[in-house]
């Protein structure tokens, strides 16, 4: 069964019933053997080191940047780091032996300054003097443009296939890149919008760009601390420059009150009493593959590992003119299987025998994790031989809770952010506490992972390792507890202007391939004056257009078979609930344009006798503070509470970042047009 083959939708009562003929077949794939990954040249993650490398700490002082102007230049550029990843060589005795392989990435760095994967971290206090920075693509060898570290695939909607961008292209013009702020409460001239991307020395401006200099901060900015992460956001190519290593910590402050202690200042005296420098980490997880020589690997021709998995059913059409050789042709969803923290694949990091806080960023294209810590002995790398500890939940996305909440285990889903807190006190000395991933390498549908989602012979069921080895400090250790107050969570008071019943689908482009698509669950009126209903294009004229300073509560239905990390630029929001739907799910042709033109070559959707079903749940622990991603899963109707009270163009969209660049994006706009 492929995933088009469908035309009526019950999702959840009809997985209880297992009826899986009327579940999309997303849910219905096996993978490549890992035989296959080997014989194409790849690396082996069995020969890899694990708990080896340590990975650098994103929260240390030496990692962030540093202004005292309120303005900097920060541009991306290539690089080459090791990973910590190693090759088998023949060495000149004829015996075998591993030796180092290095990776050409792109990171982000100071102006005429180095640049690292992950870029250097960014730190603001909330509510504090506003930060300028000019962000300057960099991505030039010597008098050229850098070619693209990975194949791209110009068939998409991308910013060089734009009318009037066609004839631009990335050997002659550069890769076009934009910085969002991700969780920033960004004017709509500083979001990183997708069209607004630049090529280097800003040569080539996207229709939509306007500024040079971005500011953030100040007092209409995020007025509270929370963890946030930039990234490039370029039209089309998100996937492909996020994964060449386009990405960094943004750490929001409070700033702190007039004696400089209130909250959650990141100071050893903040008034929460949270770990501070140097027991205060920021760890960004992320999956790739690689080349037995370092290269960073992505799939995207006939032959490659994962791309008879994740593109095509057996109705694909890819035309020799289109597509020669038949790619490279872009993912439906990237599973790696090395997976790295900071840059580093499989690391460790040393700790005392006190509360540490842990802030984790999920930087994967497609992977949901569910965390748990396992103690093991020393040296032990398997956590199927550890016993779990619980851990705190201290806040996620844009803030704290209201107080911590003791978990043994946590979602984690691609773009969202948490914020716990470990205490190593709880093991022996000399012990390992091993950082468990408990889901699979395929998408996640709600439940634990079968035996056809794993990689065989896994190893991305681990991601780092703590070794409690340090000695003991006299700073005085913290003692964070379910009773510690916070003064975090959300609340928007105020009357709700509208509900919007939103969805999501799955499509088929003009050539078969699965096209994710956002829409309408019901039928509504555009700003053009069109009636819409179902799938909708990036270009089909606005249907989200809140005024200002409108609440609105956005009830977003999944109608596909896998879970989708919802991100709305902008606000941050408070999750109401979950509960399950049923509907039929019709075919029609997929709408683009701005004048909502039908496409008989696509396949679209939408959604009739819509009704809820079963009793709603609450949020989970993580998912109560200020967020501004949330994981819709299949079947259910996920509801949350948005303020918009800043006036322009943004955008929506999945965050499996394969999805939103073909094409599971829409943008918004708040307050009257032009649009």
């Amino acid at each position: 069964m492929k995933r088009r083959d469908f035309l009526t939708l019950s999702i959840r009562s009809a997985m209880a019933a297992g009826l899986t003929a009327s579940i999309p077949a997303a849910l219905l794939r096996a993978h490549s053997s890992h035989a296959a990954i080997l014989a194409a040249g790849l690396s082996d993650p069995a020969l890899q080191p694990l708990f080896m490398h340590t990975a650098p700490n994103a929260l240390d002082p030496s990692f962030k940047y540093t202004t005292d102007t309120g303005r900097l230049r920060i541009r991306a550029a290539q690089t080459v780091q090791w990973t910590g990843l190693v090759k088998e060589n023949v060495g000149t005795n004829g015996k075998k032996e591993l030796v180092p392989v290095p990776t050409t990435v792109w990171g982000y760095g100071a102006h005429n300054g180095p640049v690292s994967w992950p870029g250097r971290t960014l730190e603001i206090a909330a509510n504090g003097s506003p930060l300028e920075i000019s962000w300057e693509n960099d991505l030039i060898q010597g008098n050229s443009n850098a070619p693209h570290l990975l194949p791209v695939d110009s068939s998409l909607h991308w910013a060089y296939s734009l009318g009037g961008y066609e004839y631009y292209d990335i050997a002659n013009d550069g890769v076009p890149v934009v910085t969002h702020v991700h969780g920033g409460h960004n004017d709509s001239p500083f979001d990183g919008n997708p069209e607004y991307f630049f090529s280097p020395r800003f040569k080539i401006l996207g229709p939509r760009w306007e500024a040079r200099y971005y500011r953030y901060g100040g007092p209409d900015w995020n007025d509270v601390a929370g963890t946030l992460w930039y990234h490039d956001h370029a039209l089309g190519i998100t996937r492909l420059n996020v994964y060449a290593g386009l990405a960094g910590f943004f750490i929001v402050r409070d700033h702190g009150g007039a004696d400089g202690t209130e909250g959650d200042t990141g100071l050893p005296s903040n008034s929460l009493g949270l770990p501070a420098a140097p027991y205060e980490l920021g760890f960004a997880v992320q999956d790739r593959m690689f080349r037995d020589s370092g290269e960073l690997f992505y799939p995207a021709f006939p032959g490659d590992p994962f791309y008879d998995d994740f593109i095509y059913g057996e109705e694909a059409e890819l035309p020799e003119d289109i597509f020669p050789g038949g790619g490279p042709t872009a993912l439906a969803e990237f599973f790696g299987d090395h997976m790295l923290v900071n840059g580093v694949i499989w690391p460790r990091y040393d700790v005392e025998p006190r509360q540490y806080r842990i802030r984790l960023l999920n930087g994967c294209d497609s992977r949901f994790m569910r965390l748990c810590l396992k103690v093991v002995p020393a040296g032990e790398t398997d956590p199927a031989f550890g016993e779990r500890i619980s851990f705190y939940v201290i806040g996620s996305d844009q803030s704290l809770r209201a107080s911590p909440a003791e978990v043994d285990e946590v979602n984690f889903a691609p773009g969202e952010r948490l914020d716990l807190v470990i205490d190593f006190k709880r093991v022996s000395t000399g012990s390992r506490v091993i950082l468990e991933n408990l889901l699979g390498d395929a998408p996640f549908g709600g439940d634990l992972p079968k035996m056809a989602d794993l990689f065989p012979d896994r190893r991305t069921d681990r991601i780092m390792a703590f070794d409690v080895t340090l000695p003991r400090s006299s700073v005085l250790d913290t003692t964070i507890s379910e009773a510690t107050e916070l003064d975090g969570g959300i609340a928007i008071p105020g009357p709700v202007a509208t509900t919007r019943k939103l969805a999501l689908f799955e499509g088929t482009d003009e050539f078969g391939r699965l096209k994710p698509l956002l829409g309408t669950a019901e039928p509504v009126m555009d700003v053009a004056g069109n009636t819409v209903d179902g799938t909708l294009g990036w270009d089909s004229p606005i249907t989200e257009n809140p005024g200002l300073g409108d609440i609105e509560i956005w009830e977003i239905y999944n109608a596909t078979g896998d879970a989708h990390p919802i991100h709305v630029h902008l606000v941050h929001f408070e999750i109401l609930d979950r509960q399950p739907f049923s509907a039929r799910l019709i075919e029609k042709p997929e709408e683009h344009g701005e004048g909502g033109e039908d496409d008989d070559s696509g396949e679209g959707y939408r959604l009739e006798n819509l009704r809820v079903v079963g009793q709603p749940r609450g949020p989970e622990p993580q998912e109560q503070t200020r967020r501004d991603m949330v994981m819709a899963l299949p079947g259910e109707v996920t509801r949350i509470k948005l303020r918009f009270d800043k006036p322009g163009r943004f955008v929506w969209h999945c965050h499996i970042l394969s999805h939103e660049d073909h094409e599971m994006m829409r943008p918004f706009h708040v307050g009257p047009g032009p649009y």
